[in-house]
């Protein structure tokens, strides 16, 4: 049985996230504050979790940064707000997906649909022991650890992932949209501004060890490609 994890104080708001996610085939697991949402998640396993972002006792941001310590299970917030800052932070600690009230109970499980089909997809390629190595860089997807010369970067879940999208395909042009699709499923809800704002954090990171040999190149007006130095 696979289990989906929704976490909000607002009873009107699980019930009906309850009972679509029954309709997709995942058992709901229903917590009311951050506390509970943490414990229920240790004690289930799920397969996905739905985080309020203002919760009593815990909010989501500080669930969704536990979780990631332990798991790389999809995780989405949902939040009454969506300024560009809030949903940064929120993909910057590891969440897969942000979602703002109020919202189509259809287009949330759209979206976790998307994340569940890409982590069969990366599970399949942890299986088959995907390690890349380029230029003196170093992802493995087995542990999610990027190294560059031998030093570990302190990286995003999704940060690793776009590196090794990036880095698999050395020189080919990937659009905007390309990487929305792939990293986080906005197949129709996707802002360009996202993956903008992302690769410029991710840039800050790896830019603190010299790596002369390769680069994140910004083609303009279409999106980004990771450039081998000639």
């Amino acid at each position: 049985m696979q289990y989906i994890l929704i976490a909000d104080d607002n009873q009107d708001i699980t019930d009906v996230l309850s009972a679509y996610s029954k309709k997709e085939g995942l058992e709901p697991v229903i917590a009311n504050d951050g506390e509970e949402a943490f414990r229920l998640f240790e004690k289930f396993s799920p397969s996905a979790v739905l985080l309020d972002v203002m919760m009593p006792k815990e909010d989501g941001y500080e669930v969704c940064r536990k979780i990631r310590a332990i798991s790389n299970v999809p995780v989405l917030l949902i939040t009454a707000r969506g300024e560009d800052f809030e949903k940064i932070m929120g993909l910057d600690i590891g969440a897969d997906d942000y979602i703002v009230k109020p919202f189509s109970p259809s287009e949330v499980m759209a979206r976790v649909r998307a994340v569940l089909r890409r982590m069969t997809k990366t599970e399949k390629e942890v299986k088959a022991g995907n390690i890349i190595t380029v230029c003196g860089m170093t992802i493995n997807l087995d542990e999610y650890t990027l190294h560059i010369n031998g030093n570990k970067m302190s990286l995003t879940k999704k940060e690793i992932e776009t590196m090794w999208t990036l880095a698999k395909n050395p020189n080919k042009v990937f659009t905007r949209d390309n990487l929305l699709d792939s990293l986080w499923g906005f197949d129709y809800f996707g802002d360009s501004r996202t993956v903008d704002s992302h690769i410029k954090r991710l840039r800050a990171k790896l830019d603190a060890i010299e790596h002369p040999d390769w680069n994140i190149k910004t083609i303009w007006g279409v999106g980004y490609k990771f450039e081998i130095e000639e």
